[in-house]
């Protein structure tokens, strides 16, 4: 079976194929580095990092371009706020970035980056534009982009220019020639720092945000990529307008193929600073470890909505741990995968269908319990291949199942609970789970009419 992605172009799967025979050009949105990362950035590092290591246990050589914006608005105010320039603020803070994602396990990608290396080929872009009449400088100094002279606007979000106007809400200001039309290049302002101004044609200033990341893509991996990625919330504007210039300024496709991931929702409202639910990397990481949390992200598809609650991390953790288990049960050969072997060839149907790694993580667990059966060093060695595309279970089993190998009392509470709902719904394959999870933790249940109890035991 031969890899199939879901292009949000086309909006259906698709048989893929590099435009070079064994090569993989990817792209994908980084992060805005003003902040400390937080879940959200952490789900789409994860999912990208996973599609990145399985294209090359594909056989495919992949050059993975993943951008750092370190010139923004926000970047902007933040370092006026904390006294210090522009470069020393987004030099920590990528520092503290690759922190949170080595610690999660999200390999490097072949090049990261920095917007404002880049300002000499977004000036390129925004001059071929001009010359193809496709761009204006408004009154104020900025130049835009004027969407209504670009054929296909919207077809990435699926959405026409009479739709886009009837939800617009902005007013037409700064001399722009519509609502819809979004700014290349920005006037400096005189309350500005001078490390945030470049020379142009069009005076001092400094790059839009769409901008940024089409010259970068560009000037790595060419005019028209494999793969371009990120988050579900950059589908529109921000995808929607670098298709918009690149392909206004080259006349050529940006990407064939097009993903995103889906969004992270925490206790099923959407994450936000404004209702209260937002959450750092480092502060998740407080209270679990790193390859729960990146567990918790891999065994739901990424193009789902992920929904965060400790208790979702809590469950992952004791599910990863029932892994780990069985690994410490057999040592593991070194062995390279056998794809013909049934459990590889099941993991790799799933990950072929889009990367499905729900599958995928069904297909470790059925290969868990016969690890615990046959203790073969065989079958163990496979399942820690196997979670080694995943990123997951390269970690010494008896270190990571003696770290925090009590789960606390209102946890037990709340499985203890589970379960009885779930032998009162005569779900006994579920409650059998539950017991069996806790037993491996080393706690161990006592049934009687009176209700359960629990004890814990070496």
């Amino acid at each position: 079976m031969s890899l199939r992605i879901h292009n949000t172009l086309s909006r259906g799967l698709e048989e893929f194929t590099p435009i070079e025979s064994g090569h993989v050009r990817m792209y994908v949105c980084g992060i805005t580095v003003y902040d400390y990362c937080h879940i959200g950035h952490a789900r789409s590092a994860i999912a990208f990092d996973v599609v990145q290591r399985w294209l090359r246990a594909s056989g495919y050589r992949v050059t993975f371009v993943k951008n750092i914006t370190d010139i923004d608005d926000k970047i902007i105010r933040r370092a006026v706020e904390n006294g210090e320039s522009v470069k020393a603020l987004t030099s920590r803070m990528i520092d503290e970035m690759y922190r949170d994602f080595d610690a999660l396990g999200v390999e490097r990608p072949t090049f990261d980056p920095r917007a404002t290396d880049f300002v000499p080929s977004m000036l390129e872009i925004v001059a071929r534009l001009e010359e193809r009449g496709l761009a204006y400088q408004a009154e104020g100094g900025d130049v835009n982009f004027a969407v209504r002279r670009f054929f296909g606007y919207g077809k990435l979000s699926g959405k026409s220019l009479d739709e886009l106007h009837a939800g617009e809400r902005v007013a037409v200001a700064d001399g722009k020639q519509d609502p819809l039309d979004f700014v290349l290049w920005k006037a400096a302002k005189e309350s500005e720092p001078d490390d945030v101004k470049w020379d142009s044609n069009w005076g001092k200033g400094r790059p839009g945000w769409h901008i940024e990341c089409s010259a970068m893509a560009c000037a790595i991996l060419g005019e028209t990529l494999d793969i371009h990625g990120g988050g579900a919330d950059l589908q529109f504007p921000h995808h929607e307008n670098e298709i918009a210039q690149s392909e206004g300024a080259h006349g050529k496709p940006l990407a064939r193929f097009w993903m995103h991931n889906g969004f992270v929702n925490v206790d099923n409202e959407k994450m936000s600073k404004s209702l209260g639910n937002f959450f750092t990397i480092r502060e998740v990481l407080k209270a679990f470890d790193p390859e729960t949390l990146r567990f918790f992200v891999v065994r739901s598809h990424y193009r789902s909505p992920l929904n965060y609650s400790d208790v979702h991390l809590q469950d992952a953790r004791s599910a990863l741990r029932r892994l780990y288990t069985a690994l410490d049960s057999a040592p593991p050969s070194d062995v390279p995968v056998d794809w013909a072997n049934p459990y590889a060839r099941r993991f790799k149907a799933a990950m072929d269908e889009d990367f499905g790694t729900p599958e995928a993580v069904a297909v470790l667990f059925d290969l868990a319990s016969e690890v615990n059966r046959s203790h073969s060093a065989a079958d163990a060695g496979l399942l820690r291949a196997l979670g080694g595309h995943l990123g997951l279970l390269q970690g010494d089993p008896r270190a990571f199942l003696q770290s925090g190998a009590r789960v606390d009392e209102a946890e037990i509470l709340r499985l203890i609970e589970a379960r009885r709902q779930a032998k009162q719904a005569k779900d006994f394959a579920e409650a059998d789970r539950i017991r069996q999870n806790l037993v491996e933790q080393g706690i161990v249940l006592k049934d009687s009419p009176s209700g359960t109890t629990w004890e814990a035991v070496s």
